[in-house]
């Protein structure tokens, strides 16, 4: 069996967030499983992944990639950048195969160099695999010492080559690649929602505690994988059904079959997932996420009520969260920020002055629906808060009367180690302050959130478990060993 791979760098300067904001996005996957084995020169699983990993662009503009499975040759194409940027139609040409997996990436751990950019691909003794994977290991630190200490080699630093790693390890004394990834889930801890591809299979997986979302789909070339079912939508597939938190599911020959882990089930879907994440237009476990954040809307608004004349969102996550708060107070939802579509997003900047510069650039207000009006804002966290302040502050220079802060999320208190990027502790602004303390250092009139206990209870009535250890500090499992991060750090850096 051959392996082939490319690598590009096109695209660098593309960044992952508005800056100052402090959230990124999750990563994205995808893959197909084709139904037969393609004629040689068939370029449609490969073309079928771009366009699903388009719908998934939002989780993830750091890097992207495909690889591609024609008749156990896999070819791997990754690069910096967007898909738009790594991608054109001659690349996906040459990527040729029945079957494929891709991903975008915003990296938690490992930094934003090439290396670190996904699916990782590898040739062992049993042939060839490829993995793509959201989440993070809570146990990763752990793993890679022990693995080097036995003489394993390294070429990224991100906790999915650990994963593949594992599972690998683990082939080599299984019969299947469904037992070695039921063997690895055993050993790897943390948030994993993941893809891999065989010669001959496909397998998906999920973490027994569901932190991160994917979900099944039927194309007519054949089974699907998604981060979200938006791009399940988006190829023209039916959705089937959510991958189930401690599941592993195997495609072999158009045949889809499902396989335990064994694991202790106990399910705690990253709430950020219907807060911020994932697009409105998608359903996780069952929920759609647009119905999820209008529901936080309306408690918002009987919770924290204030005097004012009209709603404002921040777009595009407070949207519908906005139209919520607006159906349950009565007061009409206005266009009051314009986003420029155009922008790239851009890496956060060194210094103030160009933080502040970028934001007016990414989102202006609309004078005429905001001069003289009280306004009630709406967005979906605050986080450092420096972008909140200049979001109420250019409305203030817009002529607002008041401006009333309110978020559709609890304030952030506590670092997460399942793969959304919280900054530290430290650099939370909602950690020892007061409602009307940050209201003060933000400008507004007044600042309120959902509480976490309204969060939770509106996930649970929708048949939902969540976690929110970002709010409470409560984390679902045993945290320990994701303090040490030194061994992920490299000298090596690929430009």
């Amino acid at each position: 069996m051959e392996y082939l791979e490319e690598t590009g760098d096109q695209g660098k300067g593309h960044g992952i967030l508005l800056p100052g904001k402090g959230l990124h996005e999750e990563c994205g996957v995808f893959g197909i499983a084709g139904d037969t084995v393609a004629p040689t020169g068939d370029p449609d699983a490969a073309a079928i992944t771009y366009r699903g990993l388009f719908s998934l662009q939002h989780r993830g503009q750091e890097a992207c990639g495909i690889a591609a499975n024609n008749g156990g040759v896999i070819t791997c194409k990754k690069g910096q950048g967007l898909l738009q940027d790594v991608f054109d139609e001659k690349t996906v040409l040459r990527l040729n195969g029945s079957s494929a997996i891709g991903h975008v990436r915003y990296g938690t751990t490992g930094g934003s160099n090439l290396e670190n950019a996904q699916p990782i691909a590898v040739s062992h003794i049993k042939g060839n695999l490829a993995l793509a994977h959201n989440g993070n290991l809570v146990n990763a630190a752990t793993l890679r010492k022990e693995i080097e200490m036995n003489g394993g080699i390294f070429h990224t630093n991100s906790d999915s080559e650990i994963i593949a790693y594992t599972i690998v390890r683990e082939r080599i004394g299984s019969a299947s690649i469904e037992e070695a990834v039921k063997k690895a889930m055993g050993i790897i801890k943390g948030a994993y929602s993941l893809v891999a591809m065989s010669p001959r299979k496909m397998i998906a997986a999920r973490d027994p505690n569901g932190f991160r979302p994917l979900c099944i789909g039927r194309h007519e070339r054949g089974y699907v994988f998604a981060s979200e079912s938006c791009a399940i939508d988006a190829i023209g597939a039916d959705f089937i059904r959510h991958v189930e938190p401690g599941e592993i599911v195997i495609v072999e020959d158009g045949v889809l079959a499902s396989m335990d882990s064994g694991l202790t089930v106990s399910r705690s879907l990253c709430s950020f997932e219907y807060i911020y994440f994932s697009r409105p237009d998608s359903i996780i476990q069952g929920v759609g996420v647009d119905y999820a954040r209008r529901e936080m809307g309306k408690v918002l608004a009987r919770e924290k009520p204030a005097d004012a004349d009209i709603v404002v969102a921040v777009p595009d996550s407070g949207l519908s969260a906005a139209q919520g708060y607006s159906d349950e107070s009565g007061l009409p939802n206005i266009t009051g920020l314009v986003k420029n579509r155009y922008i790239g997003r851009t890496f956060i900047q060194p210094t103030q002055g160009r933080r502040e510069r970028d934001v007016r650039m990414k989102l202006n207000p609309l004078r005429a629906n905001v001069n003289g009006k009280r306004v009630i804002l709406i967005d979906d966290s605050i986080v450092r808060g420096t972008t909140s302040k200049m979001i109420v502050e250019a409305l203030r220079d817009a002529g607002a009367k008041e401006v009333h802060f309110r978020s559709s999320a609890p304030p952030f208190r506590y670092p997460c180690y399942f793969g959304v990027d919280v900054p530290d502790q430290d650099k939370l602004i909602a950690v020892g302050r007061s409602e009307a303390e940050l209201a003060d250092f933000i400008s507004a009139d007044s600042v309120a959130y959902l509480s976490h206990e309204s969060l939770t209870r509106i996930m649970s009535e929708a048949g939902v478990d969540i976690c929110k250890a970002c709010f409470s500090g409560e984390y679902p499992i045993d945290i320990t060993e994701a303090a040490d991060t030194s061994v992920f750090d490299s000298p090596i850096i690929a430009i």
